[in-house]
């Protein structure tokens, strides 16, 4: 079992970045796929980007591709979030997720282990 820690969300203005960090206790954290959602108050929780276990490979939802960049640090078993040019339409709480599975993944359901979440808001 792996357990899952968001920090880094806040509030900044639009223009503006944040680095959100996904960190992870538990088992070997190499071993898992990762991903970082976020949902906005009355709606879905939505994929934002995912990563496989090395970081050979990479997904982005279309609406932060070219903003937003994953990327991994398994020595320190975390996941990070790099978000530049938010956009009040950011605003969200911003999840991660880890499977145990060397592939990538885009989908709640694919995922089993969560974190309890980080707030990001984007002001105009």
């Amino acid at each position: 079992q792996v357990q899952l820690v968001e920090s880094g969300g806040g509030l900044v203005q639009a223009g503006g970045s944040l680095r959100l960090s996904c960190a992870a206790s538990g088992r070997t954290f190499s071993s898992y796929a990762v991903g970082w959602f976020r949902q906005a108050p009355g709606k879905e929780r939505d994929i934002v980007a995912a990563i496989n276990w090395n970081g050979a490979a990479t997904y982005y939802a279309g609406s932060v591709k070219g903003r937003f960049t994953i990327s991994r640090d398994n020595a320190k078993n975390t996941v990070y979030l790099q978000m530049n040019s938010l956009k009040p339409g950011d605003t969200a709480v911003y999840y991660c997720a880890a499977r145990l599975n060397s592939g990538i993944y885009y989908q709640l359901r694919d995922y089993n282990y969560w974190g309890q979440g980080t707030q990001v808001t984007v002001s105009s």
